[in-house]
């Protein structure tokens, strides 16, 4: 028989006080994606099928550039989010603090080469 009150009991488990934030960041990226992900493939669908010299020329003009960048970065934030919720609610121990460090890691580095890659062509 244990002589622990429900409060005791529950003392350590409550909130980290940071749900609220992540689940606004996480709705104000799907909102940005909304938004970025059909402008990202019309202009993407404009320079589908040219050439080399194409492709630069198409992505040294800013518009498309600009839009691929903010596609590429809040894409990558958005993902980053989820993968942490999801490896926070089933991944357990030593494993769940590997796991959100190299999932982190993955995100950010791949929103970088994309970045990159989209610096080089644009400039």
């Amino acid at each position: 028989m244990s002589y622990m009150t429900d409060r005791k009991r529950a003392a350590g488990l409550g909130s980290a006080k940071t749900g609220s934030a992540h689940h606004w960041s996480m709705t104000v990226s799907s909102v940005a994606l909304l938004v970025l992900i059909p402008l990202f493939v019309f202009t993407f669908g404009a320079a589908l099928g040219g050439t080399y010299e194409e492709i630069v020329a198409y992505y040294s003009r800013p518009f498309p550039a600009i839009v691929a960048a903010l596609t590429i970065a809040v894409t990558f934030k958005h993902f980053n989010g989820g993968v942490q919720t999801l490896i926070e609610d089933y991944v357990h121990g030593t494993a769940q603090k590997v796991a959100l460090v190299v999932m982190t890691c993955i995100s950010y580095g791949a929103a970088a080469v994309g970045l990159f890659a989209i610096a080089r062509l644009a400039l």
